[in-house]
C-alpha cells in the first residue's frame, strides 16, 4: 500500500508514514526550496527539524518543513520560493 500526493504538479508515492523530505529523496529530488535572497537551491540538510533549510508548500501552507511532515493521501507539495508568502511558486523571478 502506497499513499499518493503531487510535487510541483507531479503524481508521487510514498511509503505509509514516510515524511515529505524521505519521499522526495526517494524520488530523486534533491532540491525543492529557493532561498529569499539570492534564490539558493535548498533541501534536506539536518533531517530533525532544527535548521529549516527543507521548508516547502504543502496544500497552500508554506514553511512546513519536510523532514517531520508525514504525507498524507492527496497532499499537494510544491516547491517553496523565498519565504512562501508573496504568492510565488515555482518558476516564478520573484524571491
Amino acid at each position: 500500500m502506497s499513499v499518493e500526493f503531487t510535487f510541483d504538479g507531479r503524481p508521487m508515492t510514498a511509503q505509509p508514514g514516510q515524511t515529505v523530505g524521505a519521499a522526495l529523496l526517494n524520488e530523486g529530488i534533491r532540491s525543492w526550496r529557493t532561498t529569499r535572497f539570492g534564490g539558493r537551491p535548498r533541501g534536506l540538510f539536518c533531517g530533525i527539524g532544527v535548521c529549516f533549510d527543507c521548508l516547502v508548500t504543502v496544500n497552500g501552507e508554506p514553511n512546513v518543513r519536510a523532514c517531520l511532515a508525514v504525507v498524507a493521501e492527496g497532499d499537494v507539495v510544491r516547491t517553496q520560493v523565498g519565504d512562501g508568502r508573496g504568492g510565488a511558486v515555482a518558476g516564478d523571478e520573484r524571491d
